[in-house]
């Protein structure tokens, strides 16, 4: 099976579901990109990971890279398998340096993993041609500029709270304030007060 390598190109709102955020990944060098829609949780823990913010306590994918290394596995990859009936699969590969582990995943559990092991992203052929979408970028049609605009530069947190309506911000304090992250539910507290 040919791996195709993918890279991180955006993360934004979910016009469909609401709730939900789009992660835009892209063929590393070719047009096709690879929408998927994942949860608050998880897409907060990717957007942490790739601003580099310090959470007050381990989040749970931090615990996992805890948890590998203190028993001396690392994260090789992430490889985002198979799509079937709308849902992706993932799997991580980890390695000891003796012998390597695969372990199924959601993709964007897999992602946010990936992330803190600063690893490589891989899909199939059979998913991007299944779920990817063509992006022309000679191409001036209106179809094409709204595609390249869901793909845009990586948002920051706070961004990412402006384009969340207020019941999504609630829930995410709460989510904040559960996992102890009191810096990450003050900027949420502060983004919901600023709308009051």
């Amino acid at each position: 099976m040919e791996k195709i390598r993918l890279e991180i190109l955006g993360l934004s709102p979910s016009s469909s579901q609401t709730g939900s955020f789009a992660l835009v990944l892209g063929e590393e060098y070719g047009p096709r990109r690879l929408p998927i829609i994942i949860g608050t949780f998880e897409a907060q823990a990717i957007a942490i990971e790739i601003e580099k913010i310090e959470p007050n306590r381990p989040m749970t994918h931090d615990l996992f890279k805890s948890f590998a290394k203190s028993f001396g596995y690392s994260v090789t990859e992430i490889t985002i398998t198979d799509i079937r009936e709308g849902v992706f699969f993932a799997k991580i590969l980890c390695t000891d340096g003796l012998k390597s582990v695969t372990i199924d995943a959601r993709p964007s559990d897999a992602i946010a993993i990936g992330l803190r092991f600063n690893v490589p992203i891989y899909t199939t052929e059979h998913v991007l041609s299944e779920a990817g979408i063509s992006v022309n970028e000679t191409s001036h049609h209106e179809e094409d500029e709204e595609a390249v605009e869901e793909v845009s530069p990586k948002k920051s947190f706070g961004e990412m709270l402006r384009d969340n309506p207020v019941e999504v911000l609630n829930k995410m304090l709460e989510e904040a304030i559960e996992s102890e992250d009191y810096e990450k539910a003050a900027k949420i507290r502060d983004e919901i007060e600023r709308r009051n």
